[in-house]
């Protein structure tokens, strides 16, 4: 029996039930990972010592009685952005190229309490920006269903992993569609919860305002279970909501009778891929067979969002990313004359091109002769993009739309046009800056046998909608593991 192959709840029933051990269920993914990683380059780091003493660990508190969670036992990757103690956290940039934290992210302390193994940290484009896990200083990602083409990003690395079958599950951030996009484009599921829901202490900040962590699985069970697992008010970050439900695997009901679902016009326009358009409208008539109530409407202001999300995430980035700067840790410059000449030569040469693109466009928007003619006007322009959605949501419960206008392009293809890079976001992002959750998940293929994944967006702190749907849907199609993954 493949161990891989199972859910992360399924391996963890049988961690239960006493029919596999933690330690086999660690050594399968440590295994995978060794046979796969020439071909798929999914991680950054992986620590095959640490994984195996906590499976140890791990087994002797489930033989104790004190583990007893859904999660316990199940080996999972972390995406490179969020700190981990005593190993290694690069954001997949040279200017982190050593940098070991002395604290662990409140996400994967949350994930150690249910009791699930650390197996190491997945590759990124570089401080997460990027949509194909290009732009990483230690090699690009490939994805699974066909390895010439991007797995999407920036949480590209742990799609691709989870694809892969090296993992049985795995955590991603998402700026403007970071885990969403690479699900669709690996044929896996990933959910963006409502900002604020998980905490963001020990996540490396690029858009403050933006970034929220979540899971990426190979189902909703699994996306619910570790959602709810994950999610927890934190005194520490200052953005962390106190919410009063967290029971997010109450909504895995196969039950949409009465919902009502609006597909926005705007997201079925130009630039949209007719596979793909086909495959998502298909999805909604599956909705609307299980007795949904499924109509077209008209979501303004969506051409605004890209421009008002690059805008609002450079500037969040370009103060971000001042603090690495060769003094206290990471890189720093070999040779240099005096300290702002060190500084200079340490960000140069640490940098790749498209983080250093996004820190000059953020300096720029914030620079005093034009901070009110960018950086306020999209400050604006969300502001009037999350007064539409919530117009929307006064009718519907759920929106459905593509989480990606096309199927995974060729590796290469992207980075030589860096705006056509940024308009692939154009469906995921308007979620980042109105703060709402949500979920992609596989429905289709397109001829070229590459998925295509469905998105569905719900009301602030209304996932269990989201989940709701998306697991009624689900019902109506098996799971597909990618030619990596049976391997």
């Amino acid at each position: 029996m493949n161990l891989m192959s199972l859910t992360a709840v399924e391996l963890g029933r049988k961690i239960k039930a006493k029919e596999v051990t933690v330690e086999e269920a660690v050594s399968a993914a440590l295994d995978a990972i060794e046979k796969k990683e020439e071909a798929v380059h999914s991680f950054v780091t992986v620590d095959r010592e640490g994984a195996m003493k906590r499976a140890k660990e791990v087994q002797q508190l489930i033989d104790e009685g004190k583990l007893d969670g859904p999660l316990a036992g199940v080996p999972v990757a972390i995406k490179d952005n969020m700190c981990t103690k005593d190993m290694l956290t690069t954001c997949s940039s040279k200017i982190l190229y050593n940098f070991v934290p002395t604290y662990t992210a409140e996400a994967v302390v949350n994930l150690e309490k249910a009791g699930a193994v650390v197996l190491g940290k997945t590759n990124m484009d570089e401080f997460a920006m990027g949509s194909t896990t290009e732009t990483s200083a230690f090699g690009e990602t490939k994805n699974p269903w066909n390895t010439e083409h991007v797995p999407g990003g920036s949480s590209g690395g742990s799609c691709a992993a989870v694809a892969a079958e090296e993992c049985s599950f795995a955590l991603g951030s998402d700026t403007g569609g970071s885990i969403r996009q690479p699900s669709s484009f690996c044929g896996v599921t990933g959910i963006k919860p409502t900002y604020g829901t998980v905490s963001r202490y020990g996540l490396i900040a690029y858009g403050s305002s933006l970034d929220q962590i979540g899971p990426v699985a190979k189902d909703v069970t699994d996306c619910a279970t570790i959602l709810e697992a994950i999610s927890s008010y934190d005194k520490k970050d200052s953005t962390s909501v106190q919410r009063e439900d967290y029971a997010f695997t109450e909504a895995l009901v196969d039950d949409v009778k009465g919902m009502k679902i609006g597909i926005p016009r705007d997201y079925f326009g130009e630039g949209l891929d007719p596979e793909v358009k086909e495959a998502v409208l298909s999805a909604a008539k599956a909705l609307e067979a299980k007795g949904a109530i499924v109509e077209e409407f008209d979501l303004s202001l969506v051409e605004y969002a890209i421009p008002a999300y690059y805008v609002i995430a450079c500037a969040e980035a370009s103060s971000n990313l001042a603090r690495f700067d060769g003094v206290k840790y990471g890189y720093r410059t070999k040779e240099y004359d005096g300290l702002h000449n060190m500084y200079k030569k340490s960000r140069s040469e640490g940098f790749g091109a498209e983080a250093k693109r996004r820190i000059m466009l953020g300096s720029f928007v914030l620079s005093s002769g034009y901070y009110d003619a960018y950086y306020l006007k999209a400050l604006r322009t969300k502001a009037l993009i999350k007064q539409a959605f919530d117009k929307a949501f006064a009718k519907y419960d759920v929106i459905l739309g593509p989480a990606a206008p096309t199927t995974a392009p060729k590796l290469g293809e992207s980075l030589s046009d860096p705006i056509k890079m940024y308009l692939g976001d154009i469906y995921t992002i308007s979620v980042n800056l109105a703060g709402l959750p949500g979920i992609s998940l596989p429905c289709g293929k397109d001829k070229n046998g590459l998925p295509i994944g469905l998105q569905l967006i719900g009301d602030c702190f209304k996932e269990k909608n989201i989940i709701r749907a998306a697991y009624a849907f689900e019902q109506t199609r098996e799971y597909e593991h990618s030619p990596l993954a049976g391997e």
